[in-house]
């Protein structure tokens, strides 16, 4: 494995421009260090990180010829703006050029732009890693997103999406309707998720009765057995103190 990123690596030095291939570097090194803090495989959310752009080569046009010569999907959207393509063109490239038949990693390549519904763990270690990584230095409140995807991953997707089609509408650039797609399904899932752990959450006594740890049921229930306990102790150190 270690060889084939090596090989990988040399080969995409050649191939993309400086700046890419150290944005490259960046993801790779991200995606590996947010596998660690979810429980992901590292060498496989490394692979997604080396070849997420390894179509950025071409530019627009060549994107879209090369697309449709190879038979990949092409939206409107993607036609207007054909730089979208390098994702999914990329996720073609991963299989047919290095190697990569793990459907998840390809998954994860085809849609680091946009994101889509249902995302898996690497679709969004890979997403948010690319918005992250260490050369990233123009993306607003990046300092507090850094914070978050290592505290939860969801919560900094979806803080994520929104701030790229906030940027997007700004600056007048075409969106992908799977962007949006992607975004309110994300603010679906968190709304979920966090509706779910209020509603598991156990109520917490605020009475007097709450003294370290004490409930209310267990005062009743122990009462009798905590005083004769109290009792017993004290004649233990009774006993100590005349010895």
């Amino acid at each position: 494995m270690m060889e084939q990123f090596s090989v990988i690596r040399k080969h995409l030095k050649k191939k993309l421009d400086p700046r890419r291939f150290e944005h490259t570097l960046g993801v790779e090194f991200t995606c590996a260090a947010l596998a660690m803090r979810y429980g992901y495989d590292i060498k496989k959310a490394q692979l997604a990180g080396l070849l997420h752009d390894c179509a950025k080569r071409y530019p627009g046009p060549e994107l879209l010829r090369r697309c449709l010569e190879r038979e990949i999907p092409v939206t409107p959207a993607e036609e207007a703006d054909p730089s979208l393509l390098h994702a999914k063109l990329g996720a073609w490239m991963a299989k047919e050029k290095y190697g990569v038949e793990d459907e998840e990693i390809l998954e994860a390549i085809r849609c680091h732009t946009t994101g889509k519904p249902g995302m898996s763990l690497l679709d969004k270690l890979l997403y948010v890693a690319d918005y992250i990584e260490p050369e990233r230095d123009t993306a607003p409140e990046l300092t507090q997103f850094r914070k978050m995807a290592f505290i939860d991953l969801d919560e900094a997707c979806l803080a994520m999406m929104k701030a790229n089609l906030e940027y997007l509408r700004e600056s007048g650039r075409t969106i992908d309707p799977m962007t949006e797609v992607a975004y309110e399904d994300m603010k679906r899932e968190v709304s979920e998720r966090n509706r779910s752990a209020n509603e598991t959450m156990p109520e917490r006594d605020t009475g007097e009765n709450q003294k370290e740890g004490t409930t209310v049921g267990s005062v009743k229930k122990y009462g009798k057995a905590r005083r004769r306990s109290t009792g017993r102790e004290k004649g233990r150190r009774y006993q100590n103190y005349r010895h």
